[in-house]
């Protein structure tokens, strides 16, 4: 091979490369895919309202046995039953907190009877008891769990043995209770109300050291549906 041959081929191999970097120089840089978006999971609140039903357990706490000199023994027994109704309310969390308010109304297979020496008997008409609350709620939630106290006002019929009034009595009721969240919209709960109605009856003579008061205690285990997506 001439040595002008020679020198003709390597300028056109050095023209080659240097075409070819420059073409690759031009290529638009490859980068990296973009990450997947992950959608983020719903935080769960207990805002909204809220109805539901419950049933449980009800007992009368009025045990009166009163002696009288010259007069004889008042007795007073307290019955347990059934209590079952509903509820509405509405809930507003506030962080961890939640505040709300509540209303229920029940029926209660509950009361007490009375007895005077043997000779006199009383027994309330349990099929007629009823009470229902009107109640400010307070608690703390931990996720889809909350832990809650709650009081306010209390009304009904519900005797104490010794009371035969028709009138509906008002007294106060106080409370806690655990509930979770199964579902979005779906909770469950149980709750402990002491309730306290005072009586107002005008158709007995006063009982010296007998309570006027009917007082009763509800364990009762609710279901309730939330409103709302979250």
């Amino acid at each position: 091979m001439s040595k002008g041959l020679k020198t003709l081929l390597v300028g056109l191999a050095a023209t080659t490369a240097l075409a070819t970097a420059a073409q690759a120089a031009d290529l638009p840089v490859r980068s990296a895919p973009p990450a997947p978006i992950v959608a983020a999971v719903p935080v769960f609140t207990w805002t909204g309202f809220y109805v539901g039903v419950n049933a449980g357990y009800g007992w009368n706490t009025n045990d009166d046995d009163v002696v009288i000199p010259g007069v004889g023994t008042f007795e007073a027994d307290d019955e347990g039953g059934f209590v079952g109704g509903g509820q509405i309310g509405y809930n507003y969390q506030i962080g961890s907190f939640v505040l709300g308010a509540e209303a229920d109304i029940q029926y209660a297979d509950i009361g007490g009877d009375s007895d005077f020496d043997g000779i006199f008997n009383g027994d309330d008409d349990d099929d007629d008891s009823w009470f229902g609350t009107v109640r400010a709620r307070a608690g703390v939630a931990f996720d889809r769990a909350l832990i809650y106290a709650t009081g306010g006002l209390a009304y009904g019929e519900i005797r104490n043995g010794f009371s035969s009034s028709d009138d509906v009595s008002v007294g106060w009721t106080i409370g806690g209770g655990v509930e979770y969240a199964f579902t979005n919209n779906l909770t469950a709960r149980v709750e402990g109300l002491y309730v306290n109605l005072e009586q107002d009856d005008d158709d007995l003579p006063a009982v010296p050291g007998v309570s006027d008061e009917t007082e009763f205690g509800v364990v009762r285990a609710g279901l309730n549906y939330k409103f709302g997506s979250y």
